[in-house]
């Protein structure tokens, strides 16, 4: 019942957006071709009642198969009509509120009469139209308001999502071991695979990565939205992810479950262990808080992964770096695969001064921001000091990567998503 009643709630509120939308197309355009104006007014409302109409399926109908898809993208249509109508809302209002503040101004002022308003307000025609009338410059401001995140969004997620971008970095290191010296390995991160509409595109991506032809490559974690079942259609595909000194990879604070209501506490264990066996089906190596040495020659180079640790109190501290530090002693070069950008600054900068490279993931850019050369701005720099590409502090780098994947909004604007190939050479 209360599902009902909020679904109903909702319904009515997206009603009333649109009619208040549909008074600055009114303004717009009821003085336009009579033919023309009909075709905007009716695809308008088709475009409106459809929307609906399919907000109430996304609640409504059972979702698997064809329909989780159709519903996703029902969902996301949704989200983005309507928060593009939010800006010509705010437009209308400031109409609205200066219209109001005509109205008392001429209940004050001494015009009363129908007559004295309209010749104040400047209305040649008086004959059923508004007093006040609305602003045409605020309602073309609002519409344009609008079109413009509708159109940005929508490109977004057709070009954006899979618009993979191949990053190159080159990390001088001083104790790397001569065997190491020209090492290539590739970093994945954020693969969210809840997430993803195009199967094809997302296999487009992976073959991208294996024609680098790394060494090594790293997953830093975030490999589901919530369920390790999100991995079904997917393991196959990055299952064919490997290289001649292994895959090792780590979790994110998505991949544990806690975002969603399990029917009991065995249930959420489960599909943790569910998640692991994934990886271990795919071959890749999860360090839960440990580590494992590359060797080569008699050199050693320590991999450290940790579980989830974040300095943001949002999100779960469940590694331990400390653990995964113990017995790396032999190796003059350690690199460190931990999920959250900010455990960098948190513990590895304060108490960890030999381990040579972090690499991160987590903040996805944000999934939009401007990127120009070696500038670089997205929302997400106000929550993050190290959001996205190389920081370094002393000796010491962190590489956060901008995510393979996306959630939320299944686009990306400015911000795209990234594979990272990186060349280790003696400093």
């Amino acid at each position: 019942m209360y599902k009902i009643v909020a679904i109903a709630i909702l319904t009515l509120l997206l009603i009333a957006v649109d009619f208040y939308v549909f008074q600055a197309i009114k303004t717009v355009f009821d003085d336009k071709n009579a033919t023309s104006t009909k075709i905007i007014y009716w695809t308008f409302w088709s475009l409106n009642v459809l929307t609906i109409l399919g907000v109430l399926a996304y609640n409504l109908v059972p979702r698997s198969g064809f329909l989780l898809t159709f519903t996703r993208f029902v969902l996301v249509w949704s989200v983005i009509f309507y928060f593009s109508k939010v800006f010509a809302v705010l437009f209308l209002l400031i109409d609205d509120l200066v219209r109001l503040a005509q109205w008392v101004y001429y209940q004050f002022a001494g015009f009363p009469t129908k007559e004295t308003i309209i010749e104040a307000t400047h209305q040649t025609n008086a004959e059923g139209e508004e007093l006040i009338p609305r602003s045409e410059f605020l309602s073309k401001a609002g519409l344009i308001a609008a079109t413009t995140p509708l159109l940005t969004m929508s490109y977004g997620v057709l070009s954006g999502a899979h618009d993979y971008q191949v990053h190159r970095k080159t990390l001088y290191l001083p104790n790397l071991p001569k065997s190491f010296d020209g090492l290539r390995f590739a970093q994945l991160s954020d693969i969210h695979s809840g997430s993803f509409f195009n199967k094809v595109a997302v296999k487009g991506g992976i073959e991208m990565l294996l024609r680098e032809k790394p060494d090594v490559v790293f997953f830093t974690g975030d490999l589901v939205n919530n369920e390790a079942s999100e991995m079904r259609d997917y393991q196959d595909i990055f299952a064919k992810v490997k290289a001649p000194l292994g895959v090792y990879s780590t979790l994110g604070n998505h991949d544990y479950g806690d975002y969603v209501m399990w029917a009991s506490a065995e249930a959420k264990r489960k599909n943790l262990e569910d998640l692991k066996a994934t990886h271990k089906l795919m071959g890749w190596n999860l360090l839960m808080n440990e580590s494992r040495y590359l060797s080569q020659n008699g050199d050693k180079i320590a991999i450290l992964g940790i579980e989830n640790w974040s300095a943001k109190g949002r999100f779960p501290k469940y590694g331990s770096l400390a653990k995964a530090y113990e017995n790396t002693d032999e190796a003059s070069v350690k690199i460190l695969l931990s999920h959250d950008p900010s455990h960098w600054r948190a513990e590895v900068l304060e108490q960890y001064e030999d381990i040579d490279l972090m690499l991160a993931g987590h903040t996805h850019g944000m999934q939009f921001g401007i990127e120009i050369g070696n500038f670089r701005w997205s929302p997400v720099q106000y929550f993050y000091e190290e959001w996205a590409d190389l920081y370094t502090k002393a000796n010491q780098y962190l590489y956060v990567n901008r995510g393979f994947g996306f959630i939320g909004y299944p686009g990306r604007i400015g911000i795209l998503p990234e594979i990272c190939i990186f060349e280790l050479k003696r400093a």
